[in-house]
């Protein structure tokens, strides 16, 4: 049950979400890669701990993502260790950059389409992994890059609704959006399969989104998919990297406190009603500092800054903060081991 993904093998068909701000770092992505399966990195402000963040953010991120990929190396042994870079951040290029100078084997990128990916890595040998919710976005993504690079997509992730975080899917058709997925991955399949032959290159499909136990990983792959990406699972671990508040947030939360937020990137997200939530929903709240971070945001007419909500959640300020999660967080009742649910996982 390897995935293979170029020249690259990990002994479990499994991938690690890339959470963030400050939920998957070096320690939980490298014990992931540790036990054998694939750990990422959030790129998502991964130096919010750094002495000189406020003064010398973009410096400080670039700085601490190197670090925590060299981090995740050293604890899994030289296992697979990638990175989730977000389209829509301002600082793309750069943190392409620095996960490539820091030793990172792959980069997954969503949030938008990753265009430049290919131009932005030529040089490297890392592995690149663009998110997908529909056959449509797999072929523009896949035709273009072929085009205007003469390169190749070395996996894909497709990303279902059910997932945490931001989704590429409108709030309003949700609903219909998770009924329809199953159908959506087999259609994603079956594209890349016809693309496989006219390229005569493997691109692994990998499935993301509310992938919870050992029965959705089986279900996938007998659909046709290579492996899962799981996210919300390793909040619930020892060595998560979020602060312990964060992770008891999800064993708390029932299935009714599970909402779609509005985010100031311009998408819905999903993440746990909280008093922060209950307050964004009456008021706004007033920006007393832009991270600038994301390219859709704009301070002046953004209800919240989404940086500051999510810091304070990873720093353990969950009422003043942003919990994001998947629609089955509410199913996790208990803190173990990444051995543990890996152990679990693959049965």
């Amino acid at each position: 049950m390897e995935l293979k993904i170029g020249n690259l093998i990990a002994k479990l068909p499994i991938i690690q979400g890339g959470m963030g701000v400050g939920v998957s770092l070096s320690n939980l992505a490298g014990n992931v890669a540790k036990y054998g399966a694939i750990g990422v990195i959030s790129a998502a402000h991964p130096g919010y701990l750094e002495k000189d963040f406020e003064k010398n953010t973009l410096q400080a991120n670039l700085r601490a993502l190197k670090n925590h990929i060299r981090k995740a190396k050293d604890i899994s042994n030289n296992g697979i260790i990638g990175v989730n870079i977000m389209v829509a951040m301002k600082n793309y290029k750069e943190l392409v950059e620095a996960s490539i100078e820091g030793g990172a084997d792959l980069i997954i990128s969503g949030a938008g389409l990753p265009l430049k990916l290919p131009e932005y890595t030529k040089n490297s040998e890392i592995k690149i992994l663009p998110i997908v919710s529909s056959s449509k976005a797999t072929k523009l993504i896949l035709s273009y890059w072929k085009k205007h690079y003469n390169r190749i997509a070395d996996g894909i992730i497709v990303e279902g609704p059910e997932a945490g975080g931001h989704l590429g899917f409108k709030a309003d058709t949700l609903d219909n959006d998770i009924i329809k997925f199953d159908d959506n991955v087999k259609d994603i399949i079956e594209t890349v399969k016809q693309l496989e032959f006219e390229y005569k290159k493997e691109i692994p499909v990998i499935v993301a989104g509310g992938v919870f136990d050992s029965n959705d990983i089986k279900k996938y792959m007998e659909l046709g998919a290579k492996g899962v990406q799981i996210g919300s699972r390793f909040v619930a671990t020892y060595e998560c990297d979020v602060d312990m508040k964060f992770k008891e947030a999800y064993l708390n939360c029932n299935k009714s406190d599970i909402k779609i937020v509005k985010s100031p990137v311009g998408m819905p997200g999903r993440a746990i009603n909280n008093e922060f939530l209950r307050k964004i929903n009456n008021e706004t709240n007033k920006i007393s500092k832009c991270y600038n971070c994301l390219v859709p945001c704009n301070p002046s007419t953004t209800p919240y800054c989404i940086s500051e909500a999510l810091i304070n959640a990873a720093r353990g300020d969950i009422n003043n903060g942003l919990v994001f999660c998947g629609a089955n967080a509410y199913r996790i009742n208990k803190i173990m081991s990444v051995k543990d649910l890996l152990d679990e996982l693959i049965v």
